[in-house]
């Protein structure tokens, strides 16, 4: 009963001793997940418990009767027609092989029993020859069936062990006569002697192998047999200890029928099942399809024959949650809409000929490896089967299938928990989920500043901030760097004035050259201000790679304007609305999921008027095109239709997996063996090819261009590229501390040692402007300085603080020698003061007529030397 995974089971027990044979079987731990039902009965009342028994719809019966009656049981059974195979009976008789089966053998009804004694076994064939010699001297001992029933075989057996054991008794002890009295209780002195012997004896009966243990027999074992069309075969074994032991099978599972014919229910689906119009087609022959072959592949597999009928609610089967009924395919069997049932385009067709799918031509191949034929029916209702909680009660394809009327249920249905409860299911010969089917968008229109896409906005940003810094820095670095003032004019001794290339104009100038990959006449002469150049060029050198690298992605890459990307997108909006299939198994997975995205779209599809339930996936695909609406469906029926209609794709990934099964009546036998079928198919590929087949035929496949399944090019973020904005920074500061460092060092090396230093008489000032001082104010400064020839390095800096930080003017008077100026009195040269060459050197003529440069004013202090063209500073 565990082996074949019982859960009703109906035991009939003639007297009181059959129950407390079967006393264990009810108290077992396995029979608390069973329902029991245990009825006592004899000749008279077999017909009133298995009338009972068949309105109950119990289907597995043990039976422990009296032999002389069992002739009687089987005629009750024969009479109530109680002996198809979706009946299985055990019998606790030992002696099955003795009754008359015969017209139980082709009906393909299940009966089992156990057997005691092994007719091939050498012992008792030698025992049937004795038998059968002394049976020549007229003396009737073997019955019709010339088996050795179970009650003889135990006896004799018995009398062999006593003999065996009472003469060991007598090998060992001398066995004296003595008198005895029935009437008295005192026990024989030699008997607790003799059943210590019969308790050692092992020997081979025709019962199997005796042995005890502690009084109990051993080392037996009961043969399991099982009817089939032939004869009572035997299946397996029982062994004390080890239980059962089933070494075919395949017996229990295989109903062994070859013409057996099983009605399939459908529903029309593309390209499941489908009929045919055109031609003069009847019975199964009406439909093509995936599920079609895929049926007739199991049908051949298994060894069953099928009639495929439709469902007429045309609906897989889904619970109603307000009559609690399943409707659709559960109730009757198969399902029909494309592309796994369908009715052919033939016109005049009958019979299983008007229907072609891949679920019919599944169908076939199973129906050729199993051995049976089928016919096929449409469920009623046109529907799988939905539960309703306020009747409690189950439609469409579940409901025909709960109330026996169809076999197998073939087409896109989809296993799940709460089908499973009231029906069974094969294998799933097909794995799926849910998702999206959405109208393709449209592309993005052209825009005028598209241009600026390959980055964010906040780069651009940053770019524009980054441009203001490092213009600004090199502004301030070149004003304090005392190596970017130089002689405008280098060609011109006289000159005494200096000038600063880097105004707040020229700065911006080269920022921006160098940004546009364009450069500028502006040079860096000081290693302050060559970093600031060097890092910014750097800078622009990945930001203009960066952009040049995603312009070309946004050029190739046709960005589509797709408003939902996933269910929860759906969710977080209300414009677009969303629905499923009525009374299917989407409908139900949004119904009773516990996640919260899923249960905030299901108050959604259930509140929203009118109603998002389609009753067809025919009308969710019009629904679809029409747009703003979005279509809740299995994925397989998804890759149909995205493969027929390029104006239609899917939206994200799968919501959930899941899988097709063929439906089956709950304990029928030819699940498993359907199972094993749809396996074999699987492992040769041959399922594949049917899916290729109606999926993917090239004549139906619109041809899709690749435009729609590009993904689109994201704008570089701080993310991507801010790294390079962090160099930029830490190179401006790098430039501003040699800055520093370079106007100190100037500062330094223009002051005089502190030897020659003297107390200043007033603060220092800022003297070497040529704008925004007037000449009068400038004498005063130069007589002052004229009475303090020394000052200090601090003095010093403040001046030349004060002269860099004066933002009106890019040009100074330059700085004259302190150690060779005619007039020692000024650190700066006055207007009609050029310093004095060296060894009295001037500028002579040539032969020629032209000038020669004499060689320039050079001359050394505090170890280092220079020239009048470059400021002393």
């Amino acid at each position: 009963m565990g082996f074949l995974n019982w859960t009703k089971v109906a035991i009939i027990y003639e007297d009181d001793y059959g129950l407390v044979k079967l006393r264990e079987l009810v108290r077992s731990p396995r029979s608390r997940d069973m329902e029991i039902h245990l009825r006592q009965a004899g000749p008279e009342s077999y017909r009133q418990v298995l009338t009972e028994i068949k309105t109950k719809e119990i289907r597995n019966l043990v039976v422990d009767t009296k032999p002389e009656h069992m002739h009687h049981f089987l005629r009750t059974i024969l009479q109530l027609q109680m002996n198809d195979y979706n009946y299985h009976y055990l019998f606790a008789t030992f002696d099955i092989e003795t009754f008359d089966l015969e017209d139980f053998k082709y009906n393909f009804v299940n009966m089992t029993a156990f057997r005691l004694v092994d007719a091939d076994d050498v012992g008792v064939r030698g025992v049937l020859r004795d038998m059968e010699k002394f049976q020549q001297t007229g003396n009737t001992i073997l019955n019709k069936s010339r088996v050795i029933q179970a009650e003889p075989a135990l006896m004799y057996d018995s009398v062999q062990v006593f003999a065996v054991g009472l003469r060991t008794l007598e090998q060992s002890h001398a066995l004296r006569p003595a008198n005895l009295s029935c009437e008295l209780e005192h026990p024989w002195d030699g008997g607790l002697s003799l059943i210590n012997y019969i308790n050692s004896v092992e020997l081979k009966g025709i019962s199997g192998p005796i042995e005890f243990k502690e009084g109990r027999r051993i080392q037996f074992k009961l043969d399991l047999l099982k009817l089939k069309q032939h004869s009572l075969v035997k299946v397996g074994e029982w062994r004390p200890g080890s239980g059962i032991n089933v070494t075919d099978r395949a017996a229990f599972f295989e109903p062994g029928i070859a013409n057996v014919t099983l009605v399939v229910i459908t529903i029309l689906e593309t390209p499941y099942v489908m009929m045919h119009y055109e031609k003069n087609y009847t019975g199964n022959s009406r439909f093509y399809g995936f599920c079609v072959d895929l049926l007739k592949v199991l049908a051949k597999e298994v060894g069953f024959s099928y009639r495929m009928e439709l469902v007429p609610d045309r609906k897989y089967g889904a619970r109603d949650p307000e009559t609690g009924e399943w409707n659709g395919i559960v109730n009757e069997l198969m399902r029909h809409e494309q592309p796994y049932v369908m009715l052919g385009a033939q016109a005049n067709l009958t019979g299983n000929s008007r229907y072609e799918g891949f679920c019919i031509d599944l169908l076939k191949e199973i129906a050729k490896m199993v051995g049976f034929t089928y016919r096929i029916e449409l469920v009623p209702d046109g529907k799988y089967g939905v539960y309703n909680y306020e009747t409690g009660e189950w439609n469409g394809i579940v409901r025909q299938l709960m109330d026996k009327k169809a076999d197998l249920a073939v087409g896109s249905m989809t296993i799940n928990y709460a089908r499973e409860s009231v029906i069974d299911f094969t294998k799933p010969f097909m794995n799926l989920g849910i998702s999206i089917l959405f109208k393709v968008p449209t592309s993005h229109p052209a825009r005028l500043f598209s241009f600026m896409n390959p980055l964010a906005i906040e780069i651009w940003l940053y770019v524009l901030a980054a441009y203001v810094l490092v213009s600004v820095t090199m502004f301030v670095v070149a004003r304090f760097s005392p190596y970017e003032w130089n002689n405008p004019h280098p060609c011109h001794a006289g000159p005494d004035i200096v000038e600063n290339q880097f105004s707040m104009s020229n700065s911006f100038w080269f920022t921006i050259g160098t940004l546009m990959q364009q450069g500028s006449d502006l040079n860096p002469k000081a290693t302050s201000t060559r970093i600031v150049g060097g890092i910014w060029w750097f800078f622009t050198l990945i930001i203009i790679s960066s952009y040049t690298a995603n312009l070309a992605a946004f050029l190739t890459v046709e960005r589509m304007i797709t408003p939902i990307e996933n269910a929860e997108d759906l969710e977080g909006q209300t414009d677009i609305v969303y629905g499923t299939l009525d009374s299917g198994s989407t409908m139900t997975f949004f119904r009773d999921s516990m996640i919260e995205t899923y249960k905030k779209m299901w108050r959604f599809m259930e509140n929203k008027k009118p109603s998002v339930f389609v009753p067809t996936y025919e009308e969710g695909i019009r629904r679809v095109l029409q747009g703003d609406y979005a279509f809740l469906m299995e994925s397989t029926m998804l890759d149909y239709i995205v493969q027929r209609d390029c104006n239609l794709t899917q939206i994200g990934g799968l919501l959930d997996s899941k899988g097709y099964g063929i439906a089956t009546p709950m304990g029928s036998p030819w699940r498993d063996k359907i199972s094993l079928a749809i396996l074999e198919l699987q492992e040769k590929g041959e399922i594949q090819m049917l899916y290729d087949k109606w999926w993917k035929s090239p004549g139906d496949t619109c041809m899709r261009t690749e435009k729609g399944k590009e993904s689109k090019a994201n704008a570089l973020g701080v993310d991507n590229i801010g790294g390079v904005f962090v160099v930029l920074l830490c190179g401006l500061a790098f430039a501003v501390l040699v800055a520093i460092f370079e106007f100190c060092y100037n500062s330094k090396r223009n002051a005089p040692p502190p030897a020659e230093r003297q107390r200043p008489t007033g603060p220092p000032t800022c003297s070497g402007s040529l704008q925004g001082i007037p000449q009068a104010t400038q004498q005063q400064q130069q007589q002052q300085q004229n009475s303090n020839p020394q000052e200090s390095l601090c003095s010093e800096m403040a001046r030349e603080l004060c002269l860099a930080i004066r933002c009106n003017s890019s040009k100074r008077r330059r700085r004259g020698c302190e150690k060779c100026s005619s007039n020692r009195g000024s650190g700066y040269l006055q207007e009609n003061q050029t310093p004095t060459p060296i060894n009295g050197m001037r500028s002579q003529r040539s032969s020629l007529g032209g000038a020669i440069d004499l060689p320039p004013h050079i001359h050394m202090h505090h170890g280092l030397s220079h020239d009048f063209d470059v400021d002393y500073d």
